[in-house]
């Protein structure tokens, strides 16, 4: 009998009992296999194409210029490194991402980066500073003088989806080559060739499981893990591994090798910050070294791909050990498969394994501050695009001024001890130019959501007030100037609610006829008020509206800054003051780029023509006097008094607020304190307010203002206790500032006194000192 007859005879006699279940078996192929293989087709087709849409917007700050003449110091550009993400090395810095310094000549090797108004390429610059500014810039990498650059900037935020998961997407042609092939070194050899899955891989696992009574052993492929990262949880049964596998062949039979390595390279786990998950060798790359993937080097690349293996276990900042023996296994893997030579791999694997002390993952930085940019980025892109788009946010911010900002207002709370416990502040610094808002402190506790009272909150600004409608006076030079006497005698009002308003000087003294600079400089209300009713409290009302203020009624208490404004509000007055009479509207963005680098969106303003520009300066020099000898004195006594700092002392009813506002060469700051229940904090503008300020500008650099005003302005002499023109030989004669033309003319030529000081009389034939106040 042949063998097929053999065969035949077999079969006929057990496929009676065989057809069912083979019957069964297609009837199952048919109804579940098949359909069961389609329904995770389209999951995985639909996932994958997905994938390029799950990165967070990262939010930064604005880059800090370096050029010659920049204000300053050490500190400070140290600690804009440290916010940016730089590293300080003890050799001359070279890799992307670090600095070092000897003294006052720092050497760093920028990143480079794309904004919305140009960016930087990486370089090496040679930075040196002097007398508290940048004296010079050098390109270490052309060997000339550098104009100008810029630091890229600080990640402050980052407004993540409902994964909370911290990824940048790249293509794979914007990986270094020893990546790319590197992971198939270590994870998968055969990946080129294999479908998806690898059966000798897999037989080998399974005998490794047999053996061991359970699960020890993978043998996945790239494939593989990409399957189990996007649609599989992490259990280890036989219904995962069938799904894995089957999805894996899938995935490779619709997508090329190089979608699909692409796609594991964005995707793969590399670490975890609080509820931030890291996916992804670009996002790893900045996470542990601070710096773009492209700019890595064979160890660094070495242990993300070894990392892979167990991101936890072998992180490198818990468990350094770990770390660098896993490195030098994908080293050797990267040695053996010929990627790397006998000499780099030998000075790879003698290298330390250098990764960031700190995780480079910012979640939110600033919370006063990125209020006011989530307000505003609201108003343009939806909360989708915002939680998934892959946006680029670029901000005004300034890491350095705001660092210096929150630490001025606690060390202020805290110096007033127990006084102190129940104080609340805020601070906004702004660079007046083209008003960029550089820092926003909304509370003490300045690292907490909550409360922003830098821009929620309003409060009465006392005499805060008093500088604009001193501008309206001075805007008329025909009727007022600075030395005009203002009536500060005692005076009563009969208000609408039949009240009786009388308000008083905070000495409680009335100064009889006082010239107007003299007013503002000591802050007397009763004079100020006399002036406000001339010049018309509708009007006062009407010009403070035409700043975008709300809810300023036209009562006399408004003339003492009986009036709500948040210290946001009220540095978009100072604005106006602090630019030359332009009034530009604070900004906080800069613009924004999309996933793939283009720009969207550019905010920016345009000046317009300047409005009272000789009255503001007029009221600037007025200003001045307010720190020289006036309510802000304490200024013209400390270190600070090279600023000719312009500024004005403001304290509401009952001293329930503290604020002070003043503005140098290139910045404006306002600072506020105050209780959130409105009880008295027993301070006033200069005790409480301005000592948060002078301590903001002991430490950010800054451009003084000049001591002067400029063309168009002309001084003359004055007898303070006339208001009119005097002689500089004539007792007790100043010297004020007047519009062109309108400097009042001599009337008091006092020739009895120059008389008797000829013949040996009166000051002895001592000329007065003139020019200031004392």
């Amino acid at each position: 009998m042949s063998w097929f007859e053999r065969v035949r005879r077999v079969a006929a006699r057990t496929w009676p009992f065989a057809r069912w279940p083979l019957f069964i078996g297609i009837g199952f192929a048919l109804g579940f296999v098949v359909p069961y293989t389609l329904v995770l087709d389209h999951r995985l087709t639909s996932r994958v194409t997905e994938i390029d849409f799950t990165q967070p917007t990262r939010v930064y700050a604005r880059p800090q210029l370096l050029q010659a003449g920049v204000p300053m110091n050490r500190a400070t550009l140290e600690l804009e490194l440290q916010m940016a993400g730089y590293n300080p090395v003890a050799t001359a810095a070279r890799v992307p991402g670090t600095w070092s310094d000897d003294g006052d000549r720092f050497i760093i090797a920028s990143r480079g980066y794309m904004d919305p108004v140009g960016g930087e390429l990486p370089r090496r610059v040679r930075v040196t500073l002097g007398a508290g500014r940048i004296q010079s810039v050098f390109d270490l990498t052309a060997d000339k003088p550098l104009h100008r650059t810029h630091l890229d900037p600080a990640r402050i935020a980052t407004l993540y989806g409902a994964g909370q998961e911290e990824r940048i997407v790249v293509s794979l042609s914007e990986l270094p080559p020893l990546l790319v092939e590197g992971i198939q070194a270590v994870e998968d050899r055969d990946f080129k060739n294999n479908h998806g899955i690898d059966l000798t891989s897999i037989a080998r696992a399974a005998l490794a499981d047999l053996r061991a009574g359970h699960v020890v052993q993978g043998g996945s492929t790239i494939t593989q893990q990409l399957v189990r990262n996007l649609f599989l949880d992490r259990n280890q049964t036989l219904v995962r591994k069938f799904n894995e596998a089957l999805l894996s062949v899938l995935l490779d039979a619709h997508f090329s090798k190089g979608q699909i390595l692409g796609a594991y390279c964005n995707e793969v786990f590399l670490g975890q910050q609080g509820g931030q998950a890291v996916h992804g060798f670009a996002a790893a790359s900045w996470y542990y070294f601070g710096r773009p993937v492209q700019t890595l080097r064979p160890q660094e690349i070495a242990l993300l791909v070894g990392m892979v293996r167990g991101p936890s276990y072998y992180d490198p900042r818990r468990y350094p050990q770990r770390a660098l023996a896993r490195r030098n296994v994908a080293l050797d893997a990267f040695h053996a498969t010929g990627l790397l030579s006998d000499a780099q791999w030998k000075a790879a694997r003698a290298a330390p394994l250098d990764v960031t002390p700190q995780p480079q993952l910012v979640v939110d930085r600033f919370p006063a501050f990125m209020d006011v940019v989530r307000g505003q980025l609201q108003q343009d892109f939806s909360d989708q695009q915002l939680r998934d788009g892959g946006l680029k946010v670029y901000t005004t911010l300034d890491p350095a001024a705001q660092t210096d900002a929150e630490q001025a207002l606690d060390e202020t709370l805290h110096g007033l001890g127990g006084r102190g416990n129940d104080l609340e502040g805020a601070v906004v610094v702004v660079d007046p130019v083209n008003g960029d808002v550089l820092a926003m402190v909304g509370g003490r506790k300045s690292d907490r959501h909550g409360f922003n009272r830098a821009y929620d909150a309003r409060r009465p600004v006392g005499s805060s007030l008093k500088p604009f409608y001193y501008l309206m006076a001075l805007a008329d030079p025909a009727h007022w100037n600075v030395a005009s006497l203002l009536d500060d005698s005692p005076i009563s009002l009969k208000l609408p609610n039949g009240k009786l308003w009388t308000p008083q000087n905070d000495d409680h003294q009335s100064h009889g006829q006082v010239p107007m600079v003299e007013a503002l400089a000591q802050s007397y209300n009763l004079a100020s008020v006399h002036l406000g009713l001339q010049l018309g409290v509708d009007r006062v009302a009407a010009f403070l509206r035409s700043f975008g203020l709300k809810d300023v009624q036209a009562n006399p208490s408004l003339l003492l800054g009986a009036v709500d404004v948040s210290p946001y509000q009220l540095a978009q007055l100072y604005e106006f003051l602090a630019d030359d009479g332009h009034a530009l509207p604070l900004m906080t963005l800069r613009g924004v780029l999309d996933a793939k680098g283009r720009v969207i969106k550019r905010y920016a303003v345009q000046p317009g023509k300047g409005q009272y520009q000789k009255a503001v300066e007029l009221v600037r020099w007025m200003m001045q006097q307010v720190t020289q000898y006036g309510t802000a004195a304490a200024l013209a006594r400390s270190p600070l008094a090279g600023l000719h700092v312009a500024g004005k002392t403001g304290t509401s009813d009952h001293q329930r607020d503290s604020w002070f506002s003043g503005f140098t060469g290139d910045r404006l700051a306002i600072a506020w304190m105050g209780r959130d229940d409105n009880r008295q904090t027993r301070l006033w503008g200069a005790t409480g307010a301005l000592q948060v300020w002078m301590k903001l500008f002991e430490k950010l650099p800054t451009a003084p203002l000049p001591a002067s005003p400029g063309d168009g302005i002309q001084y003359a002499w004055i007898d303070p206790a006339t208001g009119q023109g005097t002689l500089p030989q004539c007792d007790g004669a100043q010297q004020y500032p007047f519009i062109d033309g309108y400097a009042p003319q001599v009337q008091d030529h006092c020739y009895l006194q120059r008389l008797e000081n000829f013949f040996g009389g009166g000051n002895g034939g001592q000329q007065p000192s003139a020019g200031t106040h004392p």
